[in-house]
């Protein structure tokens, strides 16, 4: 695992670059080595940098032994134990509390839109027609400094409503309508460190980076103009256990009474989105219950969890990833123990996302795409979620139309689905492998799929459209990792009656061909300019790694820190 440490001076491989003698104006112990810009610098104020850094040292070591506490759990899974229910916490689970109210501004999450903080996005989301746009500073978003420092100037400026863009190859101006989605706020994990902002010499934590300079700027103006007098709202991400819930609920508590605004004033959607944390739903909301405003089913880094969290047991192996939906017993238990245990609780449980994205050139295979939405999402509103993702624009109607046919003209279904036939659930429904064949194929589409998404990541794009579906860092992780496991055990390729073995040989080829092809798709000009050769080399070295790293984004995120000499300076 890449940790902190990788980024400190003494063995940091990342590009440096003269920026000049202007600086930022920080506080003592801070030092900034992103460029200086002028714009940065409104959002990177004394007292927002203050108000990071206090966040920062008060839960910094909290952070590192949560984190410590990941490892120690992976070494219990990589020696055949299994996750499960805490025997310690029962009480919690059976206990017959409930969480805060939900407020009335976000009553109604019917659809969601996600994507990047990139200027046009945010604009196009908020008019979008959905209920929500959460905007991401994690998954959708290749952090470096300038799409991290952008980000916040654009959400600063569609909270005070002031954001425009205007599109120059098409001589168009976007700006916000009077009706806009509610807007929350997804900062990074845990595990991951803002290297171009040092507090008392080491890399602060990215979504306390987020958090702090978001709130900031923006907690007020949002209370009047979004939140009803209640919020910021945000959605978490990347959670394994209930101590990492109590974390984040003391940073708004602390947040809160720093504003001076009421307690349980900051909502947060938690992403049910790794495997240890499906026996922990209980906790993570009992931990949040003042600040909480539901759970959701992050499933492709669900099952991106389920292969890292089994990377040591042969048994447990995936079949290909394109199998592994809804359907597979584990996946379909895990949905619905989270909507019985949020209403069990009085919050929201979210559904997951529509990745699909509207195909132009192809009426009859846009139809087909917009008839597998419609289907997954009567799924979910049938099941009792009480809203859904999409990722595109395109998809929100269709998304829409489904859930407000079935939910007789309410907001949402706390309380008129409670679940209470998925409380039998066990932790052996919640493990069991999923059925399926590998393929030949499904190698060939992990590998393209990772090395393009990839390569994209690396030129500053987190969020990238691949054969007809709007891809993340979660989907390249589950090609990663799979890859991976496959590789480890050799496994048969026994869905298309070859026959073979996955090996080094049989990937390097496969890699070759793929490249190729990749070359072949997106056009020579393209491929020589890109970072495709770079991208292939980092996630060719991953996939045959002896030892799994536990995120992509960690090893590549070297790749994309750029210090530059001047950029803190004490006025």
């Amino acid at each position: 695992m890449v940790s902190f440490e990788t980024f400190l001076p003494t063995n940091n491989p990342v590009q440096r670059k003269n920026s000049g003698t202007m600086g930022y104006d920080v506080p003592e112990g801070v030092d900034i080595r992103g460029r200086y810009d002028p714009e940065f610098s409104k959002i990177l104020t004394r007292d927002a940098l203050q108000f990071v850094t206090d966040l920062q040292r008060e839960f910094r070591n909290h952070i590192k032994y949560a984190m410590e506490c990941r490892r120690e759990a992976k070494m219990r899974y990589n020696n055949g134990g299994l996750p499960g229910f805490d025997p310690a916490t029962k009480y919690i689970r059976e206990g017959e509390w409930v969480c805060a109210p939900v407020p009335e501004a976000v009553a109604d999450r019917r659809v969601e839109i996600t994507g990047p903080v990139e200027r046009k996005m945010v604009i196009n989301a908020l008019n979008s027609g959905a209920k929500v746009f959460m905007a991401d500073f994690e998954d959708a978003l290749s952090p470096s400094w300038e799409n991290l420092m952008r980000g916040h100037v654009n959400l600063r400026d569609a909270v005070n409503r002031t954001i425009t863009f205007h599109d120059q190859a098409r001589n168009k101006v976007y700006k916000l309508n009077d009706q806009t989605a509610k807007l929350f706020v997804r900062p990074r994990g845990w595990h991951l460190p803002e290297a171009h902002i040092f507090i008392d010499g080491e890399p602060t934590t990215g979504c306390l980076v987020d958090f702090g300079l978001y709130f900031f700027h923006n907690y007020a103006n949002f209370r009047k103009a979004q939140g009803q007098g209640f919020g910021p709202f945000f959605y978490l991400p990347k959670m394994e256990h209930s101590r990492e819930a109590r974390i984040w609920n003391n940073v708004f508590d602390r947040a809160e009474k720093w504003a001076g605004i009421e307690k349980g004033s900051i909502r947060a959607t938690v992403l049910i989105e790794t495997l240890p944390a499906v026996f922990q739903m209980n906790e993570i909301l009992y931990e949040l219950r003042d600040h909480s405003v539901g759970l959701n089913c992050g499933r492709w880094d669900y099952i991106f969890s389920y292969v890292k969290t089994f990377q040591g047991h042969p048994d447990r192996l995936l079949p290909d990833r394109v199998q592994v939906g809804m359907a597979q017993h584990f996946m379909r238990s895990y949905s619905d123990l989270l909507i019985h245990t949020c209403h069990k609780r009085g919050v929201h449980a979210m559904g997951g996302m529509a990745a699909q994205i509207p195909i132009r050139d192809d009426p009859a295979a846009n139809e087909a795409a917009l008839e597998l939405v419609r289907k997954d999402k009567l799924r979910e509103v049938k099941a009792g979620h009480d809203g859904t993702w999409a990722a595109h624009p395109g998809l929100i109607p269709a998304c829409m139309e489904v859930f407000t046919n079935n939910m007789a003209n309410a907001p949402n279904q706390i309380h008129s689905m409670k679940r209470q036939d998925a409380s039998v659930l066990v932790e052996d429904d919640l493990l069991q492998s999923p059925r399926g064949v590998r393929t030949m194929e499904g190698l060939r589409l992990n590998t393209r799929v990772g090395i393009q998404y990839l390569a994209a990541w690396l030129t500053g794009a987190g969020s990238v459209p691949l054969y007809n579906l709007m891809e993340d860092a979660a989907t390249a992780e589950i090609s990663r990792v799979q890859n991976w496991q496959w590789l480890k055990y050799g496994v048969e390729l026994d869905g298309d009656g070859l026959g073979v073995k996955v090996n080094l040989d049989l990937f390097g080829r496969v890699v070759e061909e793929e490249m190729a092809r990749i070359e072949r798709e997106v056009g020579k000009e393209k491929f020589k300019k890109g970072m495709y050769k770079e991208a292939c080399k980092l996630f060719t070295r991953q996939c045959t790694a002896p030892v799994l790293d536990d995120f992509l984004t960690l090893d590549a995120y070297n790749n994309i820190v750029m210090y530059h000499p001047v950029g803190s300076s004490r006025l």
